[in-house]
């Protein structure tokens, strides 16, 4: 039986959200059928309960009389369909299926329940076969040749994804700092519209930012105690200014495609108050912090005495350098999804920028400081990474602040505070995760 398959199948999937916990039933909630002839393709929407918990996942299930050696990774197992048992696997590993894809996005199908759509004044390319990247925890992508990639999300949500709604808009007031989007996928769930995929230009010759800055700190690394991070080969300041440009002018378009607001004093208060029991409950489950307690209460007293309005507008929502691709031309933004596993009225709901800012500058601190968590000269670089770290982080704030981004006064009030709240969850993260980078966020209370 399909459904006994899919259990157990599914408890071994990366992206699968509830591993460690028994799952007490699966049920397949829709079933379309997509191409009918040998292969097979079907969409289906799972719902997996797990205690008081349902999740629903999608798959694109591929079905076929005999199953080829370079599909066997993705096998599910023998099930009956249409009368016969056949061989059933994921079949966004299967290019012959995948392409179907392209193409439903390209006339803009419709097959109830599910609607495909091309962006209105693009064309698709049909013909490239498709290769599952491996890299993913969360969602799938399926990079179509050299020109798109496809971001299959995984557990579903019901709404609008965060990503569509805003490359779509951005893109169309033509930013640069966005991929091209060319196409999405979408079904309804509970009554309302739900993004099932988003498909966007492919950035083939472009280098990630957390690569690129860990290349630099390496550099520096290597070279002798007397050169500095600015006289190092790899110096990563110039594009760390050129990502705070881009920074601002995605900050400024969101600002003109949506809706902005700005929060009073007292909601300011409030969210002093949020960041305050975040602290206390991570105090409580990582004793080293309390240590450095007094610095964060002394953060959030003089952000809570802020006495004006903070605007607040469409933010990234998890921003770091992880998330930005440096092309030929400029650095480009990706995953406006928002923070994971945080509600979809939270992930769309308005935010400080600086919010986003603060993520970045997080970032680039690990960037500085990860490779030492075993390194065995650790003790005698830390300041080796204090200089790279702050040589960057400033480059990015001029680099904001020069195209038009305000922290000054208030604003860098609450961006220190912004950082430090970040810093807490870092904290509470790694003594999870990874206890020996404990120090790396604890570092962030001694600056």
């Amino acid at each position: 039986m399909l459904t006994e398959l899919l259990t157990g199948w599914i408890a071994t999937q990366r992206w699968f959200a509830g591993k460690g916990r028994p799952i007490d039933e699966l049920s397949i909630e829709s079933s379309t059928q997509l191409a009918a002839d040998d292969p097979i393709l079907a969409h289906l929407i799972i719902s997996v309960r797990q205690g008081d918990r349902v999740t629903r996942y999608q798959l694109l299930l591929g079905l076929r009389d005999e199953i080829p050696d370079r599909l066997r990774h993705a096998m599910i197992g023998r099930t009956e369909w249409g009368g016969r048992d056949r061989y059933a696997f994921d079949a966004a590993h299967d290019a012959s299926l995948t392409s179907w894809l392209l193409t439903g996005m390209d006339v803009n199908l419709r097959v109830d329940p599910l609607a495909f759509h091309r962006v209105p004044g693009v064309e698709i390319d049909t013909t490239p076969r498709s290769l599952v990247m491996t890299a993913e925890q969360s969602n799938t992508s399926i990079v179509y040749g050299d020109k798109y990639i496809l971001k299959q999300f995984r557990a579903l949500i019901p709404g609008i994804n965060p990503e569509l709604e805003i490359v779509t808009a951005l893109a169309a007031q033509g930013s640069s700092h966005v991929a091209k989007p060319y196409g999405w996928i979408e079904t309804t769930l509970d009554g309302e519209t739900t993004t099932l995929a988003i498909m966007q230009e492919f950035l083939s010759n472009s280098s990630e930012g957390w690569a690129m800055a860990l290349t630099s700190v390496r550099d520096l690394y290597a070279q002798p105690r007397d050169v500095s991070a600015a006289d190092a080969g790899g110096d990563f300041a110039a594009e760390a200014r050129r990502l705070g440009t881009a920074t601002a002018q995605v900050h400024r378009d969101l600002a003109r495609a949506f809706p902005t607001a700005v929060i009073e004093p007292p909601e300011v208060k409030r969210m002093t108050e949020r960041f305050r029991r975040r602290l206390d409950r991570a105090i409580v489950e990582v004793p080293q912090l309390d240590a450095h307690a007094e610095v964060a209460h002394a953060a959030y007293d003089r952000l809570a005495d802020i006495d004006r309005p903070v605007a607040v507008q469409r933010v990234h929502g998890d921003y770091h350098l992880g998330q930005v691709m440096r092309t030929a031309a400029d650095w480009v933004v990706l995953d406006f999804e928002g923070e994971p596993g945080q509600p979809l009225a939270e992930r769309r709901a308005l935010d400080s920028p600086l919010r986003d800012v603060a993520g970045m500058l997080r970032s680039i601190e690990y960037a500085a400081r990860h490779l030492l968590a075993d390194h065995p000269d650790a003790a005698s670089l830390v300041s080796r990474a204090q200089e790279w770290s702050a040589r960057n982080r400033a480059a990015f704030l001029a680099g904001y602040t020069e195209a038009g981004g305000s922290i000054t006064g208030a604003d860098a009030v609450l961006l220190h505070a912004l950082k430090l709240s970040k810093a807490v969850y870092e904290v509470v993260y790694e003594a999870r995760n990874r206890p020996t980078w404990l120090p790396i966020p604890l570092a962030a209370f001694q600056e």
